[in-house]
């Protein structure tokens, strides 16, 4: 039988017993349907045998908030007991909705990790190679390099509770350092220009994909600074601000198939990011 259905059946019992004797029963009842939902029924061993860590830490405010019931209810405060009742009971399905997500879907966030991950790391190995190539120190990694590396670490423990899509994101932000990165050691604009595009819609694409990782870098490398520091955040918006401004000019010429010139505004854009962030006080190239 169901939760709903055990309660409801609870209500009824009530409703036909006296209403004093109905109060303490549905109390009582009560109690130890939630209880049951939480500590003994399906869906709390499906949270058992998942693993999840996540279902499991929600399970746990779900405990957390039964506790708080069950201290109400010898208080002799009712309507506090029912109130916690319930947002246990929520809360408790909550966790449940956690471990039912599809396997396919479970399959495909993992795979979307993996393969950012993969992307990443052949992106570190193509700065190490670089590194070499024009001879500088191996353990001279640089920030940006070691942004990379704790975003790794962080995406991994989030990996380990198999919050993948959370994990994936931070893998975005590691890989957006990391060309950025690469960038700074082929000398910001110079990488660009060595590339051979087949058309200049082609390189427009490629300006493209490049503003947004530098957009992404300013969230990577700014958000404290921005978050502790008005005057930083002030100047940061002014530059992102112009950022964007140019970037829509570019936008509006590609549309118009003028991509040689939407080429040079993108390029203008993102030095307006790469203005924003030499602003706080972190130099990159560019």
């Amino acid at each position: 039988m169901s939760v709903r259905k055990v309660l409801l059946a609870v209500f009824c019992f009530a409703a036909a017993a006296g209403p004093a004797v109905a109060g303490q029963a549905v109390a009582t009842d009560r109690l130890q349907s939630v209880g049951k939902l939480i500590e003994n029924s399906s869906a709390a061993k499906k949270i058992d045998a998942s693993g999840n860590a996540e279902a499991q830490k929600v399970r746990q405010q779900a405990r957390d908030l039964y506790q708080q019931a069950v201290a109400a209810s010898k208080a002799g405060n009712e309507a506090e007991e029912k109130r916690l009742l319930g947002e246990a009971s929520r809360t408790m399905f909550q966790a449940v909705r956690l471990v039912e997500i599809p396997k396919s879907l479970v399959d495909k966030h993992q795979r979307d990790y993996q393969d950012r991950l993969a992307s990443v790391t052949a992106l570190l190995e193509a700065h190490d190679r670089i590194k070499q190539e024009k001879g500088a120190v191996a353990d001279d990694k640089g920030e940006l390099h070691r942004i990379v590396e704790a975003k790794l670490a962080e995406a991994e423990a989030l990996k380990a509770q198999q919050k993948y899509m959370e994990g994936r994101a931070v893998l975005d932000q590691a890989y957006a350092a990391a060309k950025v990165a690469i960038e700074q050691l082929r000398g910001g604009d110079t990488l660009v220009r060595s590339l051979n595009f087949a058309s200049k819609e082609e390189e427009y694409h490629y300006e493209l994909d490049r503003n947004d990782t530098h957009r992404m870098l300013v969230e990577v490398l700014l958000a404290e600074k921005m978050q502790n520091s008005q005057g930083v955040k002030k100047m940061v918006d002014k530059f992102m601000g112009k950022a964007t401004d140019i970037r829509k000019t570019a936008e509006q010429q590609a549309a118009s198939g003028e991509f040689e010139a939407a080429v040079r505004s993108l390029e203008d854009s993102t030095k307006e990011i790469v203005r924003a962030i030499r602003s706080a006080g972190i130099y990159i190239p560019g």
